[in-house]
């Protein structure tokens, strides 16, 4: 029996295909965020990125997101040594902290849209940063 990748394949030996498919598309990376100096917690806030595609909850410049935003972390095994800003629900942080993929996660429930029906999407529930809305006037507490 073969076992899944994610469960045989080291994070830094994966092909570029295998990294990919292991975003489940939730967004919560995608929101504005801050951390509380006092206890490092990360908060979250509803306000998005400009370039979250608030419907498909996928970055509309992926290629060139990095050169776009200053403050978008491109992910590799090296900036995952440190995942604690990434949320509890995230493949990527799941994996470097040796835990499981949810089980709502596409690559074993092989729908798509698995994540949006388990919750764990931020679809429906986030605001553009062109509303001017204050992200520290809109922090939330539903982000794992």
């Amino acid at each position: 029996m073969n076992e899944p990748f994610w469960e045989t394949t080291p994070l830094t030996e994966m092909t570029a295909e295998q990294w990919e498919s292991l975003c489940d598309g939730c967004g919560k990376c995608c929101l504005e965020k801050f951390e509380d100096d006092d206890t490092g917690r990360i908060i979250y806030s509803r306000v998005a990125c400009a370039l979250l595609d608030l419907d498909s909850c996928r970055c509309s410049d992926y290629s060139n997101r990095a050169r776009s935003m200053h403050d978008c972390v491109t992910l590799t095994p090296e900036t995952l040594e440190t995942p604690s800003w990434l949320p509890e629900t995230c493949a990527y942080r799941r994996l470097t902290e040796g835990r499981p993929l949810p089980i709502w996660h596409p690559l074993l429930t092989g729908d798509p849209m698995s994540v949006f029906e388990a919750g764990q999407s931020v679809r429906g529930r986030v605001i553009s940063p062109d509303t001017g809305a204050n992200p520290l006037m809109n922090l939330i507490d539903w982000v794992e």
